[in-house]
């Protein structure tokens, strides 16, 4: 049995658990063996925490055998990005300037899971403190893309989704600012669900951009997103019982998503709307032309907020930080408070008018990346291609984090390419339940 364990759900995982067929320190041991053995597993975990997972798993083992489980995932080990905050365990955010830092407790989403029965097996790598969907991080770790070992893995939680996809966690937590949870995850063939910013609480988690900042699972399946949220929530999961695609409408966002496809990003959202068509969906092209408008404010609400949190870290040390990512952090000086200011409140006013526009939809579908993982060694070498592919890597997500929604990918046919469906603010439940239906149809 234990030869399949890493490539099982979390949920089924858990269901074996509560059969009593696994045993939860059986499991813990299992994924921390392939931790300590995996041939990549330092490009993928800044560290692992097997005495803090030990001493979880065995009081889940207990709670299994006395029936008292405290839900589907009592006892399931997963990941953390390395920006939540672990008690006496190292929280290093991708960066040295931050090594060593060691806090005190954990953070409030990690509190409550643990809570919940979840074991922690370590804190996976990440972009330098979050400020790149690349996964480049020439500082610490450049963690590997599952279908290429040569390119990178997507960021920020680069190393949250290779955890996952390698069979080394059954499941990760990551953040997502600006597409830091979906682009890895399409590109390593998992889903990711970004949750509305405000829904967990930011306590104890590392920031980047805290107006922007949500937290948010990586995993091999839509279940296993719900019951994740439900878990840091401290709260039921999502009825995902009898789901289904019929009457359900959707809108294509031709504006910006869909300009200059790479043809297997393309060919991938073709297909999957294809498969939505077929299982009962009603689909519709449109065009919001506010999007253009709000994505232009993205350069200024992004960078000013990030310097403004991390300058006096940053100019105490900037040789410490990899030169692209400080120069990112950098130009967040330039901004002034009045364009600030301005830019937040026509953001609220194209938050709205995207609302209205989007309110006879059940969600906005739009390719997850227009691009492909691109090659960590040429985005070293290559000035014009490192800039070609950070502005197009996260430019389809951050459409989501600009407009305030939540948003799930999921895999489609070609690797590396993901389908995102975006819903309003807080209507997380109600697009889990969509996507599964959808993940069925693509299935």
């Amino acid at each position: 049995m234990s030869k399949t364990w890493s490539n099982m759900t979390a949920a089924d995982l858990g269901r074996e658990i509560g059969k009593g067929r696994i045993n939860a320190v059986e499991l813990t041991e299992f994924f921390l063996e392939k931790i300590a053995l995996h041939p990549l597993s330092t490009r993928i975990y800044a560290r692992a925490t097997p005495t803090r997972a030990r001493g979880e798993a065995m009081g889940a083992a207990a709670r299994a055998k006395s029936g008292m489980r405290r839900g589907l995932l009592d006892g399931v080990p997963i990941s953390w990005k390395d920006l939540f905050d672990t008690a006496g365990i190292a929280t290093e955010a991708g960066s040295a300037l931050l090594r060593g830092r060691t806090p005190a407790v954990d953070a409030a989403v990690l509190t409550t899971a643990t809570r919940e029965g979840l074991v922690c097996l370590g804190k996976t790598h990440m972009s330098e403190l979050a400020f790149s969907g690349l996964g480049l991080n020439p500082v610490t770790a450049t963690s590997p893309c599952i279908n290429d070992e040569n390119a990178v893995s997507g960021g920020s939680s680069s190393g949250a989704a290779t955890s996952v996809a390698y069979g080394i966690a059954p499941a990760a937590i990551g953040s997502d600012t600006g597409g830091s949870v979906r682009i890895p995850a399409a590109w390593n063939d998992l889903v990711g669900l970004k949750t509305t910013s405000g829904r967990l609480p930011l306590t104890g988690t590392v920031p980047l951009c805290e107006k922007f900042d949500t937290i948010g699972p990586l995993a091999h399946s839509v279940e296993d997103c719900a019951l994740l949220l439900a878990a840091m929530e401290g709260r039921k999961p999502a009825d995902l019982a009898e789901t289904s695609l019929s009457n359900a409408r959707f809108l294509i966002l031709d504006t910006v998503a869909m300009e200059g496809l790479r043809p297997r990003p393309a060919q991938g959202f073709e297909d999957a709307i294809t498969r939505l068509s077929r299982a009962g969906a009603r689909i519709d092209h449109g065009s919001i032309a506010e999007t253009t408008e709000a994505m232009a404010l993205a350069g200024i609400l992004f960078t000013a907020e990030a310097y403004g949190i991390w300058q006096d870290t940053i100019e105490a040390a900037p040789e410490k930080m990899f030169p692209r990512i400080l120069e990112r952090f950098r130009s967040g000086a330039s901004v002034s408070a009045t364009d600030y200011v301005a830019g937040w409140r026509r953001l609220e006013t194209l938050r709205q008018i995207w609302a209205a526009k989007t309110a006879a939809y059940d969600a906005v579908l739009i390719p997850t990346s227009p691009i492909l993982p691109p090659d960590a060694q040429r985005l070293m070498t290559d000035n014009d291609y490192y800039v070609t592919e950070n502005l197009l890597a996260l430019r389809n997500t951050r459409i989501g984090n600009m407009f305030g929604l939540c948003a799930l990918t999921l895999p489609t046919a070609q690797p590396s390419c993901g389908i995102t469906l975006m819903a309003a603010a807080g209507q997380e439940d109600r697009l889990l339940r969509l996507g599964t239906a959808a993940e069925r149809a693509l299935a």
